[in-house]
């Protein structure tokens, strides 16, 4: 007899722990197939130590072979889904199309940067939301201090020294203060480069992480201004050019780097399923069901999942909601075939961790605020228990970075066109143009 088919479409958080957690429970009961455009998992929360050239990216890559036994991954984007007749089209790396049949879905596509229309952002600004991003802006930053170096003139030197980050929330936040430890210590191996790199820190928001407990705010400021980033809050960008960007206070900036931190969006593909959405997100019921299609679920940051602590409110995007919700979602599908009973999603926040760099960082965990030492201790603890592999590398990496200088080559292997900020599929560099 034919097993049943539980396909899963995306490898993030969400989907990942989806997979994981099914093929524990009920991997002999069914055939279990992820549907991803890249082979691995990534862990999103050290793309900031990736672009400051402290962990290497295959570090944050897992690897969906082999830590996800029993698992089929099949490498393709995902572009239909016919719900009447249950089939997945998907799309694969060289441009072949498929299909996959499947009796449950599980649709987990996650997020993809937040736009504004603000003139000239989309062709001036970075994203911060994938692998190639995050290379792009290491070499990037390199890239300007070697040309700030080579220039005469002292205004390019200072426009090419100039870093704007927009959005104070938690990755603009961890960039701006990597990156300005980062910086620093390049500079210092190039002593003919007399100018110090400024970072700048644009948010609307009256403070740094507004969705973060003010404590942690608080923390996260002071080191920051410490440090000598240029924190100003109730600020943002109205006009981004080639040679710099115009704030709402009318300051006019001279910069080669915007990197925009603005928050994310659920991926462009839940729009096209034709499906009940809820500020841009996948309509649910507490079990992650979509409604009318007991077979399909939702998780993470697609899913407009009910929250039940924060009655009225739908669940925020964040990593811990996506992965518990995966989970959650594979114990569902498991019930319906016989393992279990179904539950309703219901999760309480038990704390969350900043790094920023160096000796810092932020982190309240169980609600207790902590910063520096203890709090870095914290930070790093959490994120080698977060992540499903690669912990010894990952940790070898941040030895290795407290006890050598860092590398200052840049390899220029994702040029600007391949990081486009406009993009469904961040994780992902865009093709060349012929």
């Amino acid at each position: 007899m034919t097993k049943p088919r539980v396909v899963i479409v995306g490898a993030g958080f969400a989907g990942y722990h989806a997979a994981k957690t099914l093929c524990r429970l009920a991997g002999k009961r069914a055939e279990i197939v992820v549907l991803n455009s890249t082979d691995y998992f990534l862990y999103l929360p050290l793309l900031p130590e990736v672009a400051a050239g402290v962990v290497e990216p295959r570090r944050i890559s897992v690897p969906l072979s082999g830590t996800l036994d029993g698992v089929r991954v099949v490498v393709g984007e995902a572009d239909t889904v016919d719900l009447q007749n249950r089939w997945v089209g998907f799309t694969q790396p060289e441009g072949d199309k498929g299909r996959l049949a499947y009796d449950r879905l599980v649709l987990a596509v996650g997020s993809v940067n937040k736009l504004l229309p603000i003139p000239g952002v989309t062709e001036y600004a970075h994203g911060f939301r994938g692998l190639p991003e995050a290379l792009y802006l290491h070499d990037h930053v390199i890239r300007q201090l070697e040309l700030a170096e080579q220039a005469e003139d002292p205004a390019e030197q200072r426009a090419r020294t100039t870093f704007v980050v927009v959005g104070a929330g938690y990755t603009g936040t961890e960039v701006a203060a990597h990156g300005q430890l980062f910086t620093d210590a390049l500079v210092a191996q190039r002593p003919r480069l007399n100018i110090r790199p400024r970072w700048m820190l644009l948010d609307v928001a009256p403070r740094v992480l507004p969705e973060l407990d003010k404590r942690m705010s608080d923390t996260a400021d002071r080191v920051l201004r410490r440090r000598g980033v240029d924190v100003r809050m109730g600020t943002s960008v109205v006009e981004a050019t080639a040679d710099g960007v115009k704030l709402t206070d009318g300051e006019y900036i001279p910069t080669c780097t915007l990197v925009w931190c603005v928050g994310v969006r659920p991926d462009p593909f839940v729009a096209e399923l034709g499906l009940r959405t809820e500020k841009g997100r996948l309509v649910v019921d507490e079990y992650l069901n979509v409604p009318g299609f007991p077979e399909v679920y939702a998780c993470g940051d697609a899913a407009a999942v009910p929250d039940l602590i924060r009655t009225g409110q739908i669940c925020t995007m964040t990593a811990q909601h996506a992965q518990r919700q995966g989970k959650l979602a594979a114990q569902n599908i498991a019930a319906s075939y016989g393992h279990g009973k179904r539950r309703p999603y219901k999760h309480h926040e038990l704390g969350w961790v900043v790094d920023l760099g160096g000796k810092d960082a932020a982190a309240n965990p169980l609600k207790v605020s902590l910063s520096g030492l203890p709090a870095k201790a914290v930070t790093r603890g959490y994120h080698l228990l977060a992540m499903p592999g690669n912990r010894a590398r990952v940790g070898a990496d941040w030895v290795l970075d407290a006890a050598l200088p860092r590398s200052a080559a840049q390899l220029g292997l994702v040029p600007a066109h391949a990081v486009p900020l406009e993009s469904s599929s961040p994780e992902v560099p865009a093709r060349v143009p012929h």
